[in-house]
């Protein structure tokens, strides 16, 4: 992957983008606001740089952390939790199965952005999006999530 396009955003652009994360995760991720952001493509994907690490990613309309963004952010919300079971599927890119699953954020909504998490270690392996209700995830079958990104993908492997 090449990154083209790299410039940093204004402070217009910086609080829309703080507001669309608090909305998500609350002043968990205030500790953006005192550093260096940078917007930039990366093959036609439009990713966040936070002080030289892509910590951020579009989605549709919206942006949302990396797999690294959750880590170094520590961010907990809109957590669906998998077995061990299911970690190497995950770590491959497949999308999430409900009998994977042994918790969800009840607050989580069909169409809403996911971290999918590891239950052993808490370690998040990939991001998705929702097709379910957090709550009828871990109680049903078929699939939950569609994945977006993962441990290993391009995106993970894209270097600054």
């Amino acid at each position: 992957m090449k990154i083209k396009g790299r410039v940093q955003i204004r402070k217009s652009a910086k609080n829309k983008l703080m507001n669309g994360l608090r909305s998500v995760f609350g002043d968990d991720v205030d500790q953006l606001l005192d550093m260096k952001i940078e917007t930039a493509m990366a093959d036609d994907f439009p990713i966040v740089i936070v002080d030289s690490k892509v910590l951020l990613f579009q989605v549709g309309d919206i942006y949302f952390p990396t797999v690294r963004g959750v880590l170094e952010l520590g961010l907990r919300k809109n957590v669906v939790m998998v077995d061990s079971g299911a970690v190497r599927f995950v770590v491959n890119g497949a999308d999430i199965m409900c009998p994977g699953i042994t918790s969800a954020d009840p607050a989580i909504q069909p169409g809403d952005l996911v971290i999918i998490v590891e239950e052993t270690h808490d370690k998040p392996l990939a991001i998705g999006t929702s097709l379910m209700q957090g709550a009828e995830m871990a109680a049903n079958s078929g699939k939950a999530v569609k994945s977006v990104h993962h441990v290993g993908d391009k995106l993970w492997n894209l270097e600054i």
